[in-house]
């Protein structure tokens, strides 16, 4: 049992590994993700700047505590590049080449998984420094939690939601062994992706009616939530979010589970 355990672990990280190492063949796409990165915060720059002129707090926020939100909601937002497996599983589904997963001596979900671990790993440096340049250029007064455990929370929590993001996902793109179009599906991710992560606008500025439906979905959880934690607020709703999260996820694991037995055999795969 063991022996397999180790033997399954080394293939994950293998495909992590390589994924990793496949990311150096696109250099521009590094720098394009870091420009990103850097046309938020300094889009929260300027009009935060505007806005505080005239106001000491919005919201709970300060000027320099509105800017390490930004930085870290948009560093996290950054991290999330999950986006393409609903597309590259879409593709190869409808142009017969699907098999080329369907053939590998793993689980397809889990190298899904371990894929984008291995491209998080690849950008979490450039992100790191992109945000680190921003504090230091703006002398700005980086507001960051002193407390272990909120940490400790908030990278968990973190880590849930970027699995949490492959499996839907992951989900969408097999949903073309039933329809052959899931544009649909992806622009409803997309948009709700945008406004309920807060990587917009963050959620306090927002009705408290509002925010308590948003509470209620997994978004949420995945980059807002992380970032308020992180920046020394809203430390009692680490706990229940953790619960939360981690119940959408598996919620969301048995939905593919049924999903992918009912319809695989549906694939007409041509090759791979």
């Amino acid at each position: 049992m063991r022996a397999e355990f180790i033997s399954g672990y080394r293939k994950y990280r293998e495909a992590a590994a390589v994924n990793l190492k496949a990311q150096l063949a696109w250099r521009a796409d590094v720098v394009f993700n870091m420009l990103f990165t850097i046309s938020k915060i300094l889009f929260a720059y300027l009009l935060w700047g505007i806005i505080f002129r005239q106001r000491d707090a919005v919201a709970g926020f300060t000027f320099h505590g509105m800017l390490s939100y930004y930085i870290i909601s948009s560093f996290l937002s950054q991290l999330e590049l999950s986006g393409g497996i609903s597309g590259e599983i879409s593709a190869r589904i409808r142009n017969g080449t699907f098999s080329k997963y369907m053939v590998l001596p793993m689980n397809i979900q889990g190298y899904f998984i371990a894929m984008e671990a291995g491209v998080v790993a690849f950008y979490l440096i450039f992100d790191f420094l992109a945000a680190a340049v921003w504090v230091f250029l703006f002398r700005i007064r980086f507001a960051f939690t002193g407390e272990p455990l909120v940490m400790a929370c908030a990278a968990l929590m973190v880590l849930l939601g970027l699995l949490f993001m492959v499996q839907l996902n992951f989900y969408l793109g097999i949903l073309t062994l039933k329809y052959q179009e899931i544009s649909t599906f992806l622009m409803i991710k997309n948009n709700l992706v945008a406004l309920v992560t807060g990587t917009i606008v963050p959620l306090a500025l927002f009705p408290e009616t509002v925010v308590k439906l948003m509470r209620c979905l997994p978004f949420y959880y995945v980059t807002y939530l992380p970032s308020m934690l992180l920046t020394g607020q809203c430390r009692e709703e680490a706990a229940p979010g953790l619960l939360i999260l981690a119940a959408w996820s598996g919620a969301l694991q048995l939905v593919i589970g049924i999903t992918w037995k009912k319809y695989r055999k549906r694939y007409d795969g041509v090759g791979i």
